[in-house]
């Protein structure tokens, strides 16, 4: 290059980060490292910015990813940004479920979280773009860009179509609960294998409210994408539109110095709890939203669940709970229309802030989604006549939950459980008692030590739920654990109770026999037991960890309370 060419070449804001990388003589080793790669002096004096992708070939939530990355990437080389995009690691949760496999699921949020922070504090990018496929990858993204707190848009991938078989509508959901209906013997083998060979028609995460759409929809909520970003489905031209979009409004949020910590507040917060309960949202939106607060370093407690819960009823019907699926909000609106009709009603903050610099009532203002009124669908129902008057989400406490569990409403509003418990150690003798045929009406089942330490990792344990619901028992037999359901997990299924057992939380002290009452309206989940009987029975329990090496044994120590979202970082904090 000649002295008249880099005298040309164009000035970068010296205010970017990257700077550090790019700018001065003595960093011409590492634009030589950049220009092998094909960047070149424009891109160079670009802000550079960064697209976390976790695609991968293990699950239908991530196998399209490259192809969302690409759309972002176009998004932001256009509209003078530099893009790199680089990978993160996914675990597949379905694929996982039902095996010692599914306690890396939530420590892969964790991994997601800390790669992407690495990645972006090493390589000293300006902002990012996030993309997010299967559940954790998500909240494991919004946390990266909450402790980097750089400019940054969330991205997700899209929802799988709902797959056909016999003449209706299925998802994973159907198949899982295939399993407990087989072995109850109201369906044949063959039948659930015609429905698996259906019931997932191609990429995308899974089809119902279940936890990626759940937190794919709280991304709007909160702030962190833009309104309507995130019902299109995987393979819709519109998915990729959005990936588009992404791309661009990462180089304005960069250029405007707009970072996390400029539109999460506590109403960022309470916004998205109450779309949560007002769709009927994942129970694991509990534990995630926790974490991102606690990283944000705002203050949210469990108990706000339950108070927002209080205000705020619950008015669309899809899955588990109902019938419909994302793509049947995406045709009518999207989340706008929900979130609409809670600012309509003034259980919303419309005065919160969100990533495009406008607050979320301009926002909609702008979009003017339709009113559920004007709608007239099965699935939504408005404010004055919801489906529920109170909001999906339920905390409870009592002397086997001091610091709380968790619970979602899907059928009866009112519930009210009282029984001898069957103690189960782990997920696989539960499954095992179901699978016999055994579960009855009035069972209670307990099944403990799948805590985030005592896991570790707290499984997930739709196999377990699905097959006590495909025999007919998911409103009157009842499951509490430690550990946590699905998103996908229907019925009278209570998870997170906190302390676990294996810090010695009064869930270790049941043994078999114990009456345990269960009363959603007086949020209570106890056991027949006086304070000194609990501590008594505690008093020699000193359990082993499951692993003494490994990720798995690094992060038995590092979790904290899923009470606190279950998070890892020392530097997070919590009420």
């Amino acid at each position: 290059m000649s002295k008249q060419e880099r005298q040309e070449r164009p000035e970068k804001d010296p205010d970017l980060r990257s700077t550090e990388v790019t700018e001065g003589y003595e960093k011409a080793p590492h634009r030589a490292m950049f220009r092998a790669m094909g960047y070149d002096d424009e891109d160079l004096s670009s802000p550079m910015i960064g697209i976390a992708n976790p695609a991968a070939d293990i699950t239908p939530c991530n196998v399209h990813l490259d192809d969302v990355a690409d759309a972002a990437y176009d998004g932001i080389d256009d509209t003078e940004g530099m893009p790199i995009e680089f990978g993160t690691i996914t675990i597949s949760d379905a694929i996982s479920m039902g095996t010692e496999g599914m306690k890396a699921s939530l420590i892969s949020r964790e991994i997601i979280a800390d790669s992407v922070e690495l990645v972006t504090f090493g390589e000293r990018m300006d902002g990012i773009v996030t993309i997010g496929g299967c559940d954790k990858n998500m909240p494991g993204m919004m946390m990266a860009a909450i402790r980097t707190d750089l400019p940054s848009v969330f991205l997700y991938g899209g929802s799988i179509m709902p797959g056909e078989h016999d003449g209706r509508e299925v998802t994973i959901q159907n198949v899982f609960e295939g399993v407990g209906a087989v072995a109850d013997g109201e369906m044949s083998e063959g039948e659930l294998d015609e429905m698996e060979r259906h019931a997932c028609p191609g990429a995308g995460s899974c089809g119902g409210m279940f936890t990626a759409n759940t937190m794919a929809s709280i991304s709007e909520a909160l702030g962190f994408a833009p309104l309507g970003s995130a019902s299109p489905p995987a393979e819709h031209e519109s998915r990729y539109e959005e990936a588009r979009r992404a791309g661009e409004l990462a180089v304005e949020v960069v250029q405007e110095r707009r970072s996390p910590s400029d539109f999460l507040t506590r109403e960022s917060f309470e916004n998205a709890i109450a779309l949560q309960v007002a769709v009927g949202g994942s129970t694991n939106a509990v534990l995630h939203l926790l974490a991102l607060a606690a990283e944000a370093g705002i203050d949210l407690d469990i108990e706000t669940f339950n108070e927002i819960s209080a205000r705020t009823p619950k008015i669309a019907d899809l899955q588990p709970g109902g019938e419909r699926v994302m793509n049947d909000l995406h045709e009518v609106g999207g989340v706008p229309v929900v979130l609409r009709a809670l600012h309509d009603a003034g259980l919303l903050h419309g005065d919160a802030l969100t990533v495009t610099g406008n607050t979320i009532a301009e926002e909609l203002e702008q979009i003017d989604p339709p009113t559920v009124e004007d709608l007239d669908v099965d699935y939504l129902n408005t404010v004055d006549d919801p489906i529920h008057e109170r909001g999906a989400i339920r905390i409870l406490s009592g002397n086997l939950a001091p610091d709380g569990s968790v619970i979602k409403i899907t059928g009866e509003d009112h519930l009210h459980h009282e029984g001898p418990v069957r103690v189960f150690e782990q997920e696989e003798g539960a499954m095992e008692y179901v699978q016999e045929g055994r579960v009855k009406s009035g069972d209670v089942i307990c099944i403990r030590n799948e805590g985030p330490q005592g896991g570790p990792g707290m499984r997930e344990m739709l196999g377990v739920t699905s097959a006590v619901a495909g025999q007919g028992h998911a409103e009157d037999v009842a499951l509490f654990t430690d550990g946590r359901f699905s998103g996908a997990t229907r019925g009278f299924s209570i998870g997170h109770v906190a302390p676990e057992a294996f810090v010695g939380g009064p869930i270790a002290a049941l043994e078999d026999g114990d009456t345990v009452t269960i009363d959603i309206d007086d949020h209570e989940l106890s056991v027949d037991l006086t304070d000194e009987e609990i501590e008594q029975r505690l008093e020699d329990y000193d359990p082993e960890p499951t692993y003494d090496s490994g990720v798995l044994a690094k992060y038995h120590s590092d979790f904290g309370s899923a009470a606190n979202g279950a998070v890892t970082n020392p530097g997070a904090k919590w009420d």
